[in-house]
């Protein structure tokens, strides 16, 4: 009999049983976020269509959008060519992915090189105060 999550195998995970995660917006191709994901976390996503991640700070699986509800439904998964990294596509609910309130955690931008000053910028403004998301 075939061992049903066989497909986890073929995933080169690290020393911590962790695989890094981009998740990127199925519709822009903008990069959302980056996280990590470890097989419960990868398989529950597999099986719910929505994204769920290993919180290394909280040392916990994090159902992305569990407190926000601005979840992640998987499009499409991809591993890439070393077999050590995966592609999540996902429609991001309400638009926000980060918990500062933004479309993207990619929001500071190195600025400053031109002139031998490089200082990070903040170039997106929050969608919605965080204080209205978490409560």
């Amino acid at each position: 009999m075939n061992n049903p999550h066989s497909w986890l195998n073929k995933v080169n995970w690290d020393e911590h049983g962790l695989v890094p995660v981009i998740t990127q917006d199925a519709s822009s191709g903008r990069v959302l976020m980056f996280a990590f994901m470890n097989r419960e976390a990868l398989t529950r996503t597999v099986e719910s269509g929505e994204a769920v991640y290993w919180s290394r700070s909280r040392r916990k699986i994090w159902h992305k959008g569990e407190q926000s509800g601005h979840v992640q439904m998987i499009r499409e998964i991809r591993l890439d060519c070393d077999e050590d990294a995966l592609l999540l596509r996902v429609d991001q609910i309400e638009g926000i992915a980060c918990h500062t309130g933004r479309e993207s955690c990619f929001f500071q931008r190195l600025d400053g090189l031109a002139d031998g000053a490089p200082h990070w910028e903040t170039v997106d403004a929050p969608v919605k105060d965080p204080k209205e998301i978490y409560r």
